[in-house]
């Protein structure tokens, strides 16, 4: 017998699907999307789980085009430093189409807000459970995008402090996510990475222990294949 609690087998069928081709987007068209798609994702976000109930999300709407060009560039340092960092992949690193901050129609910054140390509830030994909770928030904009046909890529190629000042955000306040929004001709079949051969996915098995760590991580099969 069914529960009757849970979903029809099509509703089921649309959220496994949502979950499965969500993709970090980089490719872009900076056509309008519609406001009310925003807004939706904005609500989609604001329903996250979140530690002791804290909402540690905050979004910047970075509507001023002078700004946009700004986080572009703040971005393409890293991107620059990150490839000085990459050694004998440095140039393989530099054909990867990193962010669309220029190229899509909307850019959101995730944040956390100042004030944090205030919540104890669930983060007294895990005071990142801030940033896991953002993160769900950050998940949920994803799979609202996908199910509208937007695209959406996260981009945490910067220098978090120079991000702040350049925001005006509170000194103990810390931005976690470029978000680049905007309509695409095609979403990646697979994550853009595999698609470019820099890494490759592994299968879930690898990353199931029973009771207790393994001795070694070649005993479960989690060595790199670079």
């Amino acid at each position: 017998m069914s529960d009757s609690k849970a979903y029809s087998a099509t509703e089921r069928e649309a959220v496994y699907r949502v979950i499965a081709e969500r993709r970090d987007m980089r490719h872009f068209r900076s056509d309008a999307v519609d406001p009310d798609i925003i807004k939706r994702m904005l609500i989609a976000a604001h329903q996250a789980p979140s530690v002791g109930l804290m909402q540690p999300w905050r979004f910047l709407q970075v509507s001023d085009s002078a700004l946009r060009q700004q986080l572009y560039e703040l971005v393409n340092d890293e991107r620059l430093r990150t490839a000085e960092a990459m050694g004998e992949r440095k140039s393989e690193f530099m054909k990867l189409k990193v962010e669309g901050i220029l190229d899509c129609a909307e850019i959101i910054v995730a944040a956390l807000p100042d004030g944090r140390e205030k919540y104890v509830f669930g983060r007294r030994t895990l005071p990142e459970m801030d940033l896991a909770s953002v993160s769900c928030a950050i998940q949920n904009m994803w799979l609202v995008a996908r199910a509208e046909g937007i695209g959406m890529g996260w981009v945490s190629m910067f220098d978090p402090q120079a991000l702040a000042q350049l925001l005006k955000m509170p000194a103990s306040s810390k931005p976690v996510a470029i978000l680049c929004i905007g309509h695409v001709d095609e979403f990646y079949d697979r994550p853009m990475l595999v698609e470019e051969n820099w890494t490759q996915e592994r299968p879930l098995e690898q990353f199931i222990y029973q009771n207790y760590w393994p001795e070694t991580a070649e005993e479960q099969g989690t060595t790199s294949s670079g």
